[in-house]
């Protein structure tokens, strides 16, 4: 939604955000690798590879992979190369980065610097340059340290469970893989016991055996659940000598069962201009809105705003064939960033929506992940606020924290076409050049922008920072003037090696293209190539009179929608466009508009 409106004072709180990612630059990734020898320390020793993430010709993001090659785990590394050019550090991120002429130095971050056998992480930074951009000849990895068997070591190893939550329908079950961090000096026998919560879900074996030679290798542990309950328990995976690990299960209503799961959602890809499933079926979305996980935790409040639970989702699934649910979040929370509370921020964030994620897909719902706070300081036209820091809405992504951020989001779902990206909100780079032309230019490519005072991600960089995981995820991109102009989309579309990219579209009734003859015009055009993605659709007036004629256009256009936002912020629609007046589903004037759409569509 476009900040400004008559209740600013809520958006600040919540509402339609952005993405962050790494530099800027034109497509074309010029990559070097570079495997040096490593230097060892107690028989660990680490490698690391260095390419060209993006150039645009007077500067470039840098990339490099950190990998533990070693036998056993580290506790740290240290990084060092030199340039043969004149390339300068102007900001790096995931480490801490220094440069003394040519030679650039980097020391892991405090969260990362702990890597398995086998185990990488993915560094970068932005430089600048003229002339020749002559990649390093090699990067040196040098191990801090490595950890010795059973947790003998200044550091000890840990128990890994992955994944580290699970959601399992009632009477069937759930896997999940043990393994152990570092290597033991004999057998280690891990142990897993039930420490609170449904007593409806076991775990079994109760135990499970490590030796020395298949210490990383994981072992299957099957969570079951009963027939009748539902809840969440804890689970402790402990072994002497290392870390415990906990697995957290929570268990839910099968369909047939009278509950509300509403089966597996279905994995997405893109086929010419429609979402398909897996046996190539469309499937056109609509569901609402989740505000909250964008602005609760960096306003050290929680993390979400109202209940995350079954309940909540079956709330929102009795309004009629909700199959998707849109969850904003916040970079700096993710990443966790120094100044968020640590209690809502990094790991505690992160399991708090993968779990969520795996709750709404168990109900057949597909979870659209949207960046929509970030870093850098922007005060221009339009602006959210004045702060540096992801309390508000920016005008394009950051490049110091989103690439890190849609790294991590991608490596967390990857392998769960169940899940969307959408990789930045609502842009508004037009707003600060007050140019369009320069404004998609920024969109596209990113660096150093008109009117924004920090460097910025474009979505070709983003679309390469999912993609360089492996996920295949869909991904949606917004337009610009806060998603509402698709009008370039088309010419500006970044390169995807998995042709798995759609348009992201808000409409509310104060946009611009607010009337049929505008959504004929330039919205039109946009869905007879792609799948079009209306990620917010809303007014701002309590009633359904801009909504009513909007959905009927769309699903003339075989398209569907998401109305923001499915939150209790009281007072009746005065905060902004809101579905509801308590979390049990009971609508605004504005929310039955919505409810009846959804009841009159096929299965409603």
């Amino acid at each position: 939604m476009r900040p400004g409106a008559s209740w600013a004072v809520r958006r600040l709180r919540g509402a339609a955000a952005v993405v962050a990612a790494a530099a800027a630059g034109v497509l074309g990734l010029a990559a070097v690798q570079a495997a040096p020898a490593a230097a060892q320390t107690s028989g660990a020793s680490c490698s690391a590879a260095y390419s060209v993430q993006t150039d645009w010709g007077t500067g470039f993001t840098a990339s490099i992979t950190v990998t533990n090659t070693g036998s056993t785990a580290i506790t740290g590394w240290t990084l060092s190369y030199s340039y043969s050019g004149n390339q300068q550090l102007t900001q790096g991120w995931s480490g801490n980065w220094s440069q003394s002429g040519e030679t650039v130095t980097v020391a892991n971050a405090s969260w990362n610097g702990n890597l398995a056998a086998g185990a990488s992480t993915q560094i970068g930074a932005n430089f600048s340059y003229t002339g020749t951009n002559t990649a390093p000849a090699s990067v040196t990895c040098t191990p801090a340290g490595s950890t010795s068997g059973g947790g003998g070591g200044s550091s000890p190893g840990s128990v890994v469970a992955t994944p580290s939550s699970v959601q399992v329908t009632q009477g069937s079950t759930a896997t999940v893989g043990l393994a152990l961090s570092s290597a033991p000096s004999s057998n280690v026998t891990v142990t897993i016991t039930r420490t609170s919560g449904d007593s409806g879900l076991s775990a079994s074996p109760a135990s499970l055996t490590f030796t020395p030679s298949d210490y990383s290798t994981a072992q299957d542990v099957t969570i079951t659940a009963d027939a009748t309950s539902t809840g969440t328990a804890t689970f402790t995976a402990a072994a002497t000598g290392y870390t415990s690990a906990t697995i957290t299960a929570t268990e839910v209503a099968s369909s047939g069962g009278g509950g509300s799961s509403g089966g597996t959602a279905p994995q997405l890809h893109v086929s010419g201009n429609k979402l398909v499933d897996a046996s190539g079926n469309q499937v056109v979305l609509h569901g609402v809105d989740r505000s909250g996980t964008e602005y609760m935790c960096v306003q050290g409040r929680g993390i979400f705003d109202g209940p995350d639970d079954q309940a909540s989702i079956t709330a929102i699934k009795s309004w009629g064939p909700v199959n998707a649910v849109r969850v904003p979040l916040n970079e700096a929370c993710w990443n966790g960033e120094s100044y968020v509370n640590t209690a809502y921020a990094g790991a505690a964030y992160q399991q708090a929506i993968e779990q969520y994620v795996q709750l709404l897909n168990a109900n057949g719902i597909v979870a659209i992940l949207d960046l929509h706070w970030t870093d850098g300081q922007y005060t221009g036209p339009g602006a959210g606020c004045s702060s540096a820091q992801a309390t508000c809405q920016k005008p394009m992504p950051d490049a110091a924290e989103s690439v890190p951020f849609w790294t991590s989001v991608a490596n967390a779902f990857k392998g769960n076409d169940a899940v969307i990206f959408d990789l930045f909100n609502e842009p508004y780079p037009d707003q600060a050049a007050g140019n369009e032309t320069e404004g998609w230019q920024c969109w596209l490519n990113g660096g150093s922008c008109p009117g924004i005072g920090y460097t910025v991600a474009g979505m070709q960089t983003l679309v390469n920072a999912v993609r360089s995981t492996g996920a295949s995820n869909v991904i949606m991109l917004g337009g610009l003037t806060w998603a509402n102009d698709l009008t370039q989309w088309l010419q500006y579309e970044p390169t995807d090696p998995d042709g798995n990219l759609v348009a992201s579209w808000h409409s509310y009734n104060f946009n611009a293209c607010s009337n049929q003859s505008c959504w004929t015009s330039e919205v039109a055009p946009v869905i007879a190539k792609v799948p079009v993605i209306p990620g917010e659709i809303g007014e701002n007036d309590c009633a359904g009179t801009y909504i009513d004629p909007l959905t009927s256009w769309l699903e003339s256009e075989n398209t569907g929608f998401l109305a923001w936002t499915w939150d209790d912020w009281s007072g009746a629609c005065s905060s902004g466009p809101t579905l509801i007046t308590d979390y049990n589903g009971d609508p605004t004037a504005y929310g039955a508009a919505y409810k009846a759409i959804l009841e009159a569509l096929p299965g409603g």
